[in-house]
C-alpha cells in the first residue's frame, strides 16, 4: 500500500511538473518601449511585438507604458491584439514620473497584468467634443457613454473594479499607483523591472480559450524591441507640429517654384514636404475645416502681394493660418493635448510664412512690371537717332546698330526719336517731344 501510494504521488507530482513546463515557454521576454503619442505608427510597433512574440513563443510581452493617450481607433486596435496575444501581455507604468493618461489608462487595463512605478499616475479618459452647443453636448453623451462601457467590460475581462475604472471616462479621475492598487485598478507596484520580474514568476496567467501559462520569468533574458528606422520617421512626421510645418513649407516652396520657374530645388521641395504632410493627416484625425482655413489664409497672402492693401488682406491670410492651424486637428473622444498644435510652432510659423509669401512675392510682381532690360523688349521706350529720313518708313540707330523704322509723321535725319512698340525687326517710333 505504501509503494502504491508513493508511486500515485509521484505519477501526481510528475503530471504537474510536465504540465507547468508545456505551460511556460522557453523563449525570452520581448520588450517595448511606448513613450509617445498613440497613433498608427506606436500601436503598429506594439501589435508588432505581440505576434513576434507569439511566432518566436516568447515567455511574455512587457510594455514599458509612458504616454499622454492618443487616437481611440489605433488604441481599440492595439487592445484588441492584447485581448487575443497567445503569449501575456504585461503593462509597466514607468519610470518614476511618468503617467498612463487617457487612452494609455484603457491600454493598462486591457493587460493580463498591470503594474506602476512609485510615483506615476493614470486615469482621466473623459472624451471631449468640439464645440458647446447643444448637438455637440448630445454627441458628448453618447461618446463618453460608449468609453464608459468600453472600460467596464475591459475591466471585467482583467477582474480589476470596473465601476472604479469607469470613473476615470465619467468624472475625470486620476489615481496615484498606490491608490490604483488598492482600488483594485492594477496587480502590483514594482520600484524596478526586476522586482517586477519577481512578482511575476510562477504566476499563473489564463489565455483566450480557457488554457492557462505558468510564467516562468527568473533568470529570463528581456530582449527590446526599438522601433524601426523607418517606423521613427514616420512617427517623427506624425507629430502634429511637423506635420503642420511640413504643410506649410510645402506650399511656400510650391508658390517659390510657380512665381519663378525654373528654380527647381523649391518646387521639388514644397512637393516633397506636402506629400510628407499629406501622409501625416492621413494617420493624425484631420478636420476638413481647418484644411480649408489654411489654403484661404495662404490664398488672401497671394491676393495681398498682388493687390497691395497695406496689409489688411495679408494679416487677415495669417490670422486665417492661424485659425486653420488650431481647428487642423479634430478633438478626440479621448482628450490628448499631444495631438493639438501647440502654440509656440503655430504664432512663429504662420507670421514668418505670411513674411516670406508677402516679401518673395512683392519682388516677384515688381520684377514682371519692370521695363524689360534685355532682348527686343528692352527697346521700347528708348531713345534713338534718325540717320535717314522717315517719311513712313526710314532707318533709326539705336545702341549701336541700324534698324527699319516706321513713323506716322515726317521725320527729319538726325531727329531724335522714342521707340513705341517693336514688330518683328521693325521699330515703330515717334518724334522726341522733348527734341522738338
Amino acid at each position: 500500500m505504501r509503494i502504491t501510494r508513493f508511486l500515485s504521488i509521484s505519477c501526481i507530482g510528475l503530471c504537474v511538473a510536465l504540465a507547468a513546463s508545456v505551460g511556460a515557454s522557453a523563449g525570452p521576454i520581448y520588450k517595448v518601449v511606448l513613450d509617445d503619442v498613440i497613433h498608427g505608427i506606436t500601436a503598429g510597433h506594439v501589435i508588432d511585438t505581440i505576434h513576434a512574440a507569439a511566432e518566436d513563443d516568447a515567455e511574455l510581452v512587457l510594455i514599458q507604458l509612458k504616454t499622454p493617450g492618443g487616437l481611440l481607433s489605433a488604441t481599440r486596435d492595439m487592445i484588441e491584439v492584447m485581448l487575443n496575444s497567445e503569449r501575456p501581455v504585461v503593462v509597466y507604468v514607468a519610470p518614476a514620473g511618468a503617467h498612463a493618461a487617457s487612452a494609455g489608462f484603457l491600454i493598462m487595463i486591457a493587460a493580463d497584468v498591470a503594474a506602476m512605478a512609485p510615483g506615476t499616475n493614470t486615469g482621466a479618459a473623459t472624451p471631449v467634443s468640439g464645440s458647446g452647443q447643444e448637438l455637440q453636448e448630445t454627441l458628448q453623451k453618447k461618446v463618453t457613454s460608449d468609453a464608459a462601457a468600453y472600460t467596464r467590460s475591459l475591466a471585467e475581462r482583467r477582474n480589476r473594479n470596473p465601476e472604479i475604472a469607469q470613473k476615470a471616462v465619467t468624472e475625470t479621475l486620476s489615481w496615484t499607483a498606490s491608490e490604483a492598487l488598492e482600488l483594485g485598478l492594477i496587480d502590483y507596484i514594482a520600484s524596478s523591472e526586476s522586482e517586477l520580474l519577481e512578482f511575476l514568476d510562477g504566476k499563473t496567467i489564463p489565455r483566450p480559450g480557457g488554457a492557462e501559462i505558468v510564467l516562468a520569468t527568473a533568470g529570463k533574458v528581456v530582449v527590446l524591441r526599438e522601433m524601426t528606422r523607418k517606423q521613427k520617421i514616420l512617427a517623427f512626421i506624425a507629430n502634429p507640429n511637423i506635420a503642420l510645418l511640413l504643410g506649410m513649407m510645402g506650399l511656400a516652396g510650391l508658390y517659390m517654384e510657380f512665381s519663378n520657374p525654373g528654380l527647381l530645388f523649391p518646387g521639388i521641395f514644397g512637393a516633397v514636404a506636402l506629400l510628407l504632410a499629406a501622409f501625416a493627416f492621413e494617420i493624425l484625425p484631420v478636420n476638413i475645416v481647418g484644411v480649408i482655413l489654411l489654403v484661404a489664409g495662404f490664398g488672401l497672402l497671394i491676393v495681398e502681394v498682388v493687390t497691395p492693401s497695406f496689409g489688411i488682406i495679408g494679416a487677415g491670410g495669417i490670422v486665417g493660418l492661424v485659425l486653420g492651424a488650431l481647428l487642423l486637428f479634430e478633438e478626440q473622444p479621448l482628450p490628448t493635448p499631444a495631438l493639438r498644435v501647440s502654440w509656440a510652432m503655430i504664432l512663429p510659423v504662420a507670421i514668418v510664412l505670411g513674411v516670406v509669401v508677402i516679401a518673395l512675392g512683392r519682388k516677384v510682381v515688381e520684377a514682371q512690371r519692370r521695363a524689360p532690360m534685355t532682348g527686343i523688349e528692352s527697346l521700347i521706350g528708348q531713345f534713338a537717332t534718325a540717320r535717314t529720313p522717315i517719311d513712313r518708313r526710314g532707318k533709326v540707330f539705336i545702341r549701336g546698330e541700324f534698324w527699319d523704322a516706321h513713323a506716322d509723321e515726317p521725320i527729319q535725319e538726325s531727329e531724335r526719336v522714342r521707340v513705341l512698340s517693336v514688330d518683328g525687326l521693325l521699330l515703330h517710333v515717334e518724334r522726341d517731344p522733348e527734341s522738338s
